[in-house]
């Protein structure tokens, strides 16, 4: 029997959610809706990201307005219920990115406790796509507080970015937690495109409002979508310095955790990872192999009633798990506790989205963060309506490799929406030379993950983490974002040895 699209499989296996203003859906969550809505209504284009919006580019110059001032004034005095002893400088605001259409978008910037005029800016975005990196990012990840139980206080975050960076959390697109537009058929216009070029335009303005950065050392991090946005923006930095002849961004490299950033080998992946890790019999994969094509042309619209039923049976087989950290507890109890967790291990709390969604509509936080009155959640429905996303983002890393950008791929070896085994299908397409053999790699005296070089390209694995890497092992990330940054691979040998 002919193979057929996995999509249109998965299409008619899943249903949705209903579509509303604001989503309680998390960024997992998001990516999985985003990932199944795939119909052959997008089909990929003949030209590369890059060279088809090189082709499209307005010559003109991006939108700059002054910024005086600007910065004294979204400075955070204190965040309601933080720690004492808070050591570093903090801001957060709006940056106007279209002043015709009043879009405006938010930002949390930390500047490290240490020699902060020395050390690298490090932007990190998280995906959906619509989902919020202050929420994730900063508050659950890799920021300096953690929102305690209570959803009411903060504690911190020993294993902080900020530690080794200053580092700034953009909520992006419009619709996106605190960015908003004043034309609401904005939220029917996002996409990649779209996204990439709002955020080069924020990055230019904000820039201009904290010009001591301008050319300090850059970096683009993010996880789960933002394997699509972070290439793109560094594609999109990388071609306006060429166009105008100017190093604007000094960008240096980017790092992308549990990415989605190829269709078709992500897919294949899933399902393997799924057989390999038990969550699915061997009849199930075996049909699987048998009658799902990865590699088929999307847009063909084919469908099979076997593939359809065997895709259905493989999400059932694996049950109630969290499919992002498929050894992780679940939350069992939603509400607010009276005690405070006030420290950060590696057994994170699956109930914290409800901590954030307190803590974050609180009108005293949103005062104190300088944001307008939001109904802010952790997610928006925008991607319901997303109008570009190509099937793969390979050919725009491939020309980042040839530009000489550092890029490195994280995988957090327990998740199961964007596994392992995604990642290493997608990087082995590109058929690169291998320069440093795969290799454990330590934190402190445990064996962190697994490395391997490839000629412009870094792959790295941390053991034991789920889809958000740095709430799972944030000891083993703030490991990995120092190599990273500081140009080594992380210790391949224990320091007891």
């Amino acid at each position: 029997m002919k193979k057929v699209s996995l999509y249109a499989c998965l299409l008619l296996s899943v249903s949705f959610l209903v579509i509303f203003p604001y989503s309680k859906a998390s960024q997992t969550d998001k990516l999985d809706e985003f990932i199944l809505s795939r119909t052959s209504q997008n089909p990929p284009k003949t030209l590369s990201w890059e060279e088809e919006d090189a082709s499209k580019t307005d010559s003109s110059a991006p939108y700059v307005t002054p910024q005086e001032g600007l910065r004294q004034a979204d400075k955070i005095d204190t965040l309601p219920g933080q720690p004492y002893g808070v050591n570093f400088d903090q801001y957060s605001g709006y940056v106007t990115v279209n002043p015709e259409a009043g879009r405006e978008l938010f930002y949390y910037f930390v500047e490290s406790p240490y020699n902060s005029s020395t050390k690298p800016l490090v932007l990190w975005l998280n995906g959906g796509p619509g989902c919020s990196s202050l929420g994730y990012g900063a508050f659950q990840e890799l920021g300096p507080f953690r929102i305690n139980s209570d959803g009411k206080t903060l504690y911190r975050n020993q294993y902080a970015w900020t530690e080794v960076a200053n580092v700034l959390f953009l909520e992006s697109p419009a619709g996106v937690g605190f960015s908003y537009s004043n034309t609401t058929s904005d939220y029917d216009k996002s996409g990649d495109k779209s996204t990439a070029k709002d955020s080069y335009v924020f990055l230019i303005n904000w820039l201009e409002r904290f010009p001591q950065y301008k050319t300090r050392a850059f970096y683009i991090a993010g996880e789960s979508y933002a394997g699509h946005y972070v290439p793109q923006l560094a594609s999109t930095i990388l071609h306006n310095n060429k166009l105008y002849n100017n190093t604007v961004i000094n960008l240096k490299g980017i790092s992308v955790w549990n990415a989605w950033i190829d269709d078709a080998t992500s897919l294949k992946g899933l399902f393997d990872y799924f057989w390999t890790h038990a969550l699915n019999s061997d009849q199930t994969h075996e049909l699987i192999e048998k009658y799902c094509d990865f590699t088929v042309d999307f847009t063909s619209g084919n469908t099979s009633a076997i593939c359809n039923n065997v895709t259905d049976r493989a999400y059932t087989e694996k049950g109630k798990i969290d499919f992002y950290n498929i050894y992780a507890p679940l939350c069992h109890d939603s509400s607010l506790k009276n005690g405070s967790t006030g420290y950060v291990s590696n057994d994170f709390d699956p109930c914290s989205d409800y901590y954030g969604i307190a803590y974050l509509n609180r009108p005293e936080v949103q005062q104190a963060l300088h944001a307008k009155p939001t109904n802010w959640s952790y997610c928006s429905e925008i991607n319901s309506k997303w109008k570009d996303s190509p099937i793969t983002v390979l050919p725009t890393i491939k020309y980042l490799i040839d530009s000489g950008i550092k890029l490195w791929i994280y995988s957090g070896d327990t998740d199961g929406r964007v596994p392992v085994t995604s990642s290493r299908y997608s990087i082995n397409t590109l058929k690169l030379p291998i320069n440093d053999a795969w290799h454990p790699w330590y934190s402190g005296k445990e064996i962190g993950g697994y490395v391997v070089g490839y000629k412009g390209l870094t792959f790295v694995t941390v053991r034991g983490a789920g889809h958000l890497v740095p709430s799972w092992q944030p000891e083993r990330a703030l490991t990995l974002i120092s190599s990273f940054l500081y140009g080594s691979l992380p210790a391949s040998v224990s320091p007891s040895n």
